[in-house]
């Protein structure tokens, strides 16, 4: 039922594998493009640079926050499991199952997103998480936690490479970097406090609330993505 110390050995060795191909791939199959000049060193943090990035980068910011408190620690589908009866030595392939559903169906988005307007997508993504975090929220049980996986797996296919794709195109040109750096930590923070919050409502409302209360915050983000696709159309 539990796993042992050689078990667990066995599990990070295996990790190992994709890891030093990852890095076998970075270092012999991707170059970096040759830049045509170098640009003036900037200084990220001082206020005529903050100044530079639009409306509309500061916008997809609060989207990628709000959507961020949607989607809290996916270390809540594991807790779900755990109460469906799954025994802990196999828990952990619900985020097995979760991380091969979004690989498969990132590439298919992807070039979906290429024909389709990416507001589109990403409003349809928030509704598979509507959707996930209600399934999840009904139930416990094991073929319940695994549908509502799966489209917790599929909206994150969906919409993660969108967020990217929004801050690259609203972000000023000389300052990519400083942009995704700083859309990273707003919507760290955001998941962050949205896992604090998930945990409280968990221990004293149940579950159900812990899901129901993503789903809320999943139309707030919807709305939010509608408003800013309205504005800019």
């Amino acid at each position: 039922m539990f796993l042992w110390a050689d078990d667990y050995r066995r599990i990070f060795w295996i990790a190992v594998i994709p890891g030093a191909l990852a890095v076998l791939l970075l270092s012999l199959g991707v170059k970096e493009p040759a830049h045509a000049s170098a640009s003036k060193g900037i200084n990220p943090i001082h206020s005529s640079s903050l100044r530079q990035p639009s409306r509309s980068y500061w916008s997809v910011v609060a989207i990628g926050a709000v959507f961020n408190l949607a989607r809290f620690s996916e270390a809540f589908l594991v807790l779900r499991a755990m109460q469906g009866g799954i025994r802990p030595a196999l828990v952990p392939l619900v985020m097995v199952a979760m991380n091969v559903v979004y690989t498969l169906s990132a590439y298919p988005f992807g070039k979906l997103a290429d024909t389709m307007s990416h507001m589109r997508l990403l409003v349809i993504g928030v509704g598979f998480l509507v959707f996930a975090d209600v399934i999840l929220a009904q139930g416990s049980g094991w073929p319940t936690v695994l549908l509502g996986v799966v489209w917790w797996g599929l909206h994150m296919g969906m919409t993660q490479g969108l967020l990217a794709v929004m801050v690259a195109h609203t972000a000023p040109v000389n300052l990519k970097g400083t942009a995704f750096g700083f859309f990273n930590l707003v919507s760290s923070i955001a998941m962050l406090f949205s896992s604090v919050l998930a945990g409280v409502l968990w221990q004293r409302l149940g579950p159900a609330a812990t899901f129901y209360a993503g789903a809320a915050f999943s139309g707030v983000a919807a709305f939010l993505i509608l408003g800013h696709s309205r504005k800019h159309n």
